[in-house]
């Protein structure tokens, strides 16, 4: 057997399997709306507030504070909002930057850090908000020149390609041969899920309320009830003329966080916790830059080889991150999985993506679907789950998780 090959039969001693035992969110705020003036500890710390109600033990115990996040002004946000939210200052912190992956790679890194024996017991999430994220400024190279204000970091060299977000959603749907009509209809259905999904309650046990300005706010700021086909049809593309790609089949720019509590499957059980979701594996890869939104494509058939016993057709609930619909659409047709079966609820085109939190956000619908609205007799059913997005530079990130009872 190849070195590179020993990954396929890894298997973490039982004791050492993570398990997601509390998973929970802010609602997504609209960038300079509900959320304009809040800053990303303070979203972050209702959340620490709810998982230590369900902690059930010493948060001395708990291991590290892993929080993704991308358009910040650097330093480490985890380790301030893990003080700003009273945690004691043994307990340590790290914040994760893979862009629109950083929510999603800081709780695979916990999982990790279970699965080496690392620790037993960490936080894991993602924050964004972009209504508080720092200009960027450029420092001239003399006296003489004027700075420079940029949007973002360079993802790839210029001889590579580095084009922007909206452009490489262009580039994907020619290359794929995605139809306006079809990425219209398909972000149709992204408000019409997600805002069923609101009124039938099935995202309440999962927001924390976070109190702004006296209000309490609980919902989701972008789904719209009013949406229609013939509304999306009139949009004009936003980055390409003539292009496909609008405001209405993208997704727009938003805050948020999410929070989720990582543990050993032994100190689970040591703690009461009688059934969760588990970590099982997960892939990075890349692609081309410039077909930047294929970045999953790759990622998920890296991880359905490293896991040969899963299929794609067994997975329970697929959460596919909807930057663009293009996008989504050009990776589900090469992997072909139905359009359907993503996004049961909603996806990042009703509900929003703040970047660094969207990864985990994708986990904690996961968590919601597949273990608080079921009936509790099916949690001895197996049901295996999915989460991918791509992200800026020409990367993809997928993660597998399955439901156990501990």
């Amino acid at each position: 057997m190849k070195s590179n090959d020993l990954s396929l039969n890894f298997q973490p001693a039982e004791s050492n399997q993570p398990v997601i035992v509390e998973a929970c969110r802010t609602p997504i705020g609209r960038a300079y709306g509900i959320f304009a003036t809040i800053s990303m500890e303070a979203l972050l710390a209702p959340l620490f507030d709810k998982i230590l109600g369900s902690y059930r033990g010493d948060p001395c115990q708990i291991d590290e504070v892993i929080i993704g996040n991308a358009t910040g002004g650097g330093g480490n946000i985890a380790r301030l909002a893990a003080l700003s939210a009273g945690l004691p200052d043994s307990v340590p912190a790290v914040t994760l930057d893979r862009q629109c992956g950083s929510g999603l790679e800081a709780v695979i890194h916990a999982c990790r850090l279970v699965q080496a024996g690392a620790g037993e017991c960490y936080l894991a999430g993602g924050v964004e908000s972009v209504s508080t994220a720092p200009w960027r400024v450029e420092k001239p190279q003399s006296l003489k020149q004027m700075p420079r204000f940029f949007g973002r970091a360079r993802f790839s060299p210029e001889e590579i390609g580095d084009p922007e977000m909206g452009v490489a959603a262009e580039n994907v749907a020619q290359k794929c041969a995605i139809s306006r009509e079809r990425q219209d209809r398909f972000a149709l259905r992204s408000h019409q899920r997600a805002v069923a999904a609101m009124e039938n309650g099935q995202f309440n046990e999962e927001i924390v309320p976070v109190e702004v300005a006296g209000k309490t706010l609980l919902h989701d700021e972008c789904p719209r009830a009013n949406a229609s086909l013939a509304a999306l049809e009139k949009l004009a593309p936003v980055f390409v003329a003539e292009g496909s790609v609008t405001a209405g089949n993208c997704c727009p720019l938003n805050d948020g966080a999410s929070l989720l509590l990582v543990m050993s499957r032994r100190k689970a059980v040591e703690m009461g916790f009688t059934h969760g979701l588990m970590f099982v594996d997960a892939c990075s890869a890349g692609v081309d830059p410039n077909y930047l939104g294929l970045g999953p494509v790759p990622s998920t058939q890296k991880l359905l080889t490293r896991q040969p016993a899963v299929k794609l057709e067994n997975i329970d609930i697929i959460e596919f991150n909807e930057a663009f619909a293009a996008q989504v659409l050009g990776s589900l047709d090469q992997l072909e999985i139905d359009e359907h079966r993503v996004n049961l609820q909603g996806g990042a085109i009703a509900l929003g993506h703040p970047y660094g939190a969207s990864g985990c956000i994708m986990v904690t619908r996961i968590f919601s679907q597949l273990l608080r609205q079921p009936a509790p007799q099916q949690f001895a059913d197996t049901k295996f789950a999915m989460a991918m997005l791509g992200i800026a530079g020409g990367l993809g990130l997928t993660a597998l998780f399955k439901t156990t009872v501990l």
